[in-house]
């Protein structure tokens, strides 16, 4: 480009943020959103229509052989990622669906990560590299049907019989439950808060789906039953105790909804921003109108935003430097300004907004959940509110 030359202006990427990726980033990007086009685009309004993910585990080993599952974690068949290249995995999983996008976040960022950080090697060896490549599906149960955003309360016990372990409770809302081969269970012992790793053949554990959803409907989501569920000693993560261990591994997730939220936004901006260029109105496309442009102006800003505050914590991260009170600020923010958008993008759809033959609505209800699962909106604020203010609301 010569001097004084300007580049022409990208409506999908108008501040240019493309040029804060390297190559590498870029492929990254690419490959994630061509297998989301490939595999998911064309049925996810069944899925979600349906309830179900047909071939969920083909869809995870597929996830695996791209390298996504456990992307950012290094050794044991994981890629070593960086956390951009992650971040940008999650949006575009995002942008096809949220429940996709949770998949590969759990897997990863969950529970792949507890065992990765605080596993003892003979756990890292034995389960890491199946999970790396999807041949076996992890959950992550910390949630319970009476303790969410309280985990300190959580009932779930587990008591020493001899050399072994014997874990009695329920966990709630758990992604992957039914079809996982391994969970990571947090539980309260003598000792303080433990974490397990448990095959979900052993008997006395079970998972039942949870039926009747609105949200996140192309996603398994179970209860965990732990009916006097008997462990060996080793299947403890050694390396911690206390909620330290679970909290530790939610701020990894949340990292990758801050990314992920924007995949869902830029997905219901990019349709209304093709329906208003398509949808004539009075003898117009609507996108003529003032209101109309004020809407998608407004959308835009924020989507960007957000994308933006999302690379700039990703380079905190990598460079060690970013704060769990950062990684809420980013959940906080994108999350309800990618709800916004997809509230604003249906208003411009008008009727079809709520028909599955556009994505809107779909992406709509499923951030509702994303709203409120790894931190609700208020646990955020308090977050942040004890940061500012150097006072705690919590207790």
């Amino acid at each position: 480009m010569s001097a004084g030359t300007l580049p022409s202006f990208d409506p999908r990427d108008p501040l240019g943020l493309d040029d804060l990726l390297d190559p590498e980033d870029l492929a990254v990007r690419d490959t994630m959103r061509q297998w989301a086009a490939d595999r998911v685009l064309p049925h996810i309004s069944d899925w979600y229509e349906r309830g179900e993910v047909p071939g969920i585990r083909e869809l995870a080993r597929e996830l695996g052989s791209l390298g996504a599952l456990g992307m950012s974690l290094t050794g044991y068949g994981c890629a070593g990622a960086s956390p951009i290249q992650y971040g940008l995995a999650c949006l575009e999983l995002e942008a096809a669906d949220s429940g996709i996008r949770s998949l590969m976040s759990v897997q990863g960022s969950l529970s792949m990560y507890a065992i990765h950080r605080f596993g003892s090697e003979e756990q890292k060896q034995r389960w890491l590299p199946r999970m790396a490549a999807g041949e076996v599906i992890g959950c992550f149960g910390l949630t319970e049907p009476d303790h969410g955003s309280d985990p300190a309360g959580m009932r779930t016990y587990a008591k020493r019989d001899g050399s072994d372990w014997v874990l009695t409770g329920r966990k709630m809302w758990i992604t992957n439950g039914s079809v996982a081969g391994v969970a990571v269970v947090w539980a309260r012992t003598d000792e303080g808060i433990r974490g397990f790793v448990v095959p979900t053949d052993t008997p006395g554990f079970s998972a039942p789906d949870i039926k009747h959803k609105w949200s996140l409907r192309a996603s398994v989501t179970s209860e965990l039953v732990l009916d006097e569920v008997r462990l060996p000693a080793d299947a403890v993560l050694p390396e911690v105790t206390g909620l330290r261990g679970p909290l530790s591994c939610l701020s990894h997730a949340r990292y990758g909804i801050i990314w992920g939220s924007m995949g869902a936004a830029r997905s219901a901006f990019e349709s209304a921003l093709e329906y208003a260029r398509e949808r004539e109105q009075f003898g117009r496309p609507i996108g003529g109108f003032q209101l109309t442009q004020a809407k998608l102006a407004d959308m835009a800003l924020e989507l960007h935003k957000g994308v933006l505050l999302a690379h700039h914590l990703g380079r905190r991260l990598e460079a060690g430097r970013l704060r769990p009170e950062q990684v809420s600020f980013g959940k906080l923010n994108n999350v309800r300004e990618a709800i916004e958008i997809c509230r604003t993008a249906r208003t411009i759809l008008g009727a079809n907004g709520i028909s599955l033959e556009y994505p809107v609505m779909r992406h709509a209800t499923n951030l509702e959940s994303v709203l409120t699962y790894e931190g609700t909106v208020e646990m955020h604020q308090l977050v942040l509110g004890k940061a500012l203010t150097g006072i705690d609301a919590f207790r």
